[in-house]
């Protein structure tokens, strides 16, 4: 025979078996729903997916106080889980600091709200894959004498940070002249910094988004080098592991067929986005 001859040959059999590969890996997601553990058996009873998000995370899980409407990546995200579930959504309001007794009492059954990795939570909650990672970036006012990331750490600078959020206990290791200053609701850190009780304030790329698009007072002050970056997951409460390996599982796909690339890109996360 030719040389040519064998691999066209081969390449005609591996065709054939294509088909047969497709139906093996719908196959295996049919068989991680089938055995069913606690979490996923009452999503699939029920015909519902419940999903913890924090109403107040711009460009993630944001409530438009205007509208009423949720937008975000992750209210994208979750409606294509539920999709795939073939089930219906319900949002359950929730926070950082309520995050852990939310899912480990079943109030939702996941939390999609750009959760950050931290050890803590990690010995509560079990995590997917990480899909977003952000480091941390200071907030302050254009005419603020804070011009860069070094200047915040020096006598005298009133530092704030969101309760719960995991900026609290890394700012609070990291500071060594500057005060930290722990805000609470109902007082947010935008308004203690607009009535100069704080002079910067700590969050992510993500919430950092929502004072550039809507306040022309605010000026972003990013670190010259890494500082904390920390990766961003989806939670799940330990026990299940059919109910995490479908998460872990959509997490794969979403990087792979374009749908958090996608959703990122809407939202303007494209820049801390992990699509591998």
């Amino acid at each position: 025979r030719p040389p040519t001859a064998m691999p066209r040959t081969l390449i005609r059999r591996l065709s054939a078996l294509l088909p047969a590969v497709a139906s093996i890996c719908a196959l295996s997601v049919a068989a991680t729903l089938t055995m069913a553990g606690p979490v996923l058996d009452r999503i699939q009873s029920g015909g519902t997916l419940k999903v913890c998000i924090w109403p107040d995370y711009y460009g993630i899980t944001w409530r438009n106080p205007r509208t009423q409407q949720l937008t975000g990546v992750d209210i994208l995200l979750s409606a294509e889980l539920a999709k795939d579930l073939k089930v219906k959504l319900a949002y359950v309001e929730s926070s950082f600091p309520k995050l852990i007794e939310d899912l480990t009492t079943d109030r939702c059954d996941i939390a999609m709200h750009a959760v950050a990795v931290l050890p803590a939570r990690a010995e509560k909650l079990r995590f997917s894959q990480p899909y977003l990672q952000s480091d941390i970036y200071g907030i302050t006012t254009r005419t603020h004498r804070i011009q860069t990331f070094d200047d915040i750490d020096k006598p005298g600078v009133q530092v704030a940070v969101q309760a719960g959020t995991f900026m609290e206990p890394v700012m609070a290791a990291a500071l060594k002249q500057a005060k930290l200053v722990v805000v609470k609701p109902p007082q947010t850190r935008e308004q203690e910094l607009e009535a100069g009780r704080v002079d910067v304030f700590m969050t992510d790329f993500p919430y950092s988004r929502r004072l550039l698009d809507n306040a022309d007072w605010a000026r972003l002050v990013s670190p010259t080098r890494p500082f904390h970056a920390l990766p961003y997951a989806y939670a799940v409460k330990p026990g299940d592991d059919a109910w995490f390996q479908v998460v872990d599982s959509f997490v794969q796909r979403i990087q792979a067929d374009g749908r958090l690339e996608a959703a990122a890109r809407r939202h303007g996360l494209l820049p801390i986005a992990r699509l591998r």
